[in-house]
């Protein structure tokens, strides 16, 4: 009974930090699953893509309902993502893999970096200024109403290819490193398609389901999947993303940029530092 509680309580909170910053609950999950819990690592992994699902899930039935997500945005770059996953996963055991921790914890801390310039900048509110050719063509600028500015949001997107190019570079990392890509997705949308963050986001909650379905057959059928653990967490996550759709909608957008920064630094040192041979 105390384990069926942890679980739904680390599902909670996982799915609340997912929901509000467009990110996999794995950094919570699998830490609380092996290290006090005791759980084999596999089983921890497994567990994380179905939080991934369930946080995809929860958040996204909101999402849509208040027209906070980029549709057309997220079915776009998720081909860039599938087609990177599916490279990564061809070309395993080819590449090195110290090497790529080194790029993408560089490619983080350097995102970190260009988020605390605009929170110093208090550029958040500015929406972009030009319209992209392909952006127009393919009709991907959009809107949302800002519940905590109380205000509609009209924005445009930019450098399409820059983001499309970004996308297939987080897909290859998650086929090759077994990592979520959402910050990486987050960091494309806000930084190099200069989407706004909330949307941003909330797109990147819905394309994280997407990519992490293809995953869960491959755990389902090696065992990896263990319904006694991801039952209980599946649970308080989707309760957890309920909440934290809530939460992110009234947050103002530079307190939600002060809880991503540290969130991506940290990521992105854990990366250079595994590229090294060291763990946090």
């Amino acid at each position: 009974m105390d384990q069926l509680l942890l679980l739904m309580l680390t599902g909670l909170g996982a799915g609340i930090l997912g929901a509000i910053m467009g990110i996999g609950g794995g950094m919570i999950i699998t830490p609380v699953l092996t290290i006090v819990m005791g759980l084999p690592i596999q089983y921890a992994i497994a567990a994380s893509v179905i939080a991934v699902i369930a946080t995809s899930s929860g958040a996204t039935i909101a999402y849509l309902r208040d027209e906070m997500l980029n549709l057309r945005v997220a079915m776009f770059l998720e081909i860039a993502t599938t087609v990177g996953a599916v490279v990564g996963a061809i070309v395993s055991g080819l590449v090195d893999t110290k090497f790529l921790y080194w790029l993408f914890g560089a490619l983080l801390l350097f995102s970190s970096y260009n988020m605390v310039r605009k929170l110093i900048g208090k550029k958040d509110a500015a929406p972009a200024e030009t319209n992209d050719r392909i952006a127009t063509k393919l009709r991907l600028n959009g809107s949302y109403y800002d519940k905590a500015a109380l205000q509609q949001v009209d924005y445009s997107v930019t450098n399409v290819p820059g983001g499309f190019a970004m996308m297939f570079g987080a897909g290859i990392a998650s086929g090759l490193l077994g990592i979520g890509s959402g910050a990486f997705k987050v960091i494309a949308m806000d930084t190099i398609m200069h989407m706004p963050l909330k949307p941003s986001s909330a797109t990147s909650n819905l394309m994280m389901g997407v990519t992490a379905a293809a995953s869960a057959t491959v755990y389902f059928f090696n065992g990896s999947l263990q319904p006694q653990i991801a039952g209980p967490l599946a649970i308080g996550i989707i309760v957890g993303a309920l909440i934290g759709s809530r939460i992110m909608q009234v947050l103002p957008t530079r307190v939600l940029r002060m809880i991503f920064i540290p969130i991506v630094a940290y990521m992105g040192l854990q990366m250079l530092l595994k590229g090294f041979g060291v763990s946090l």
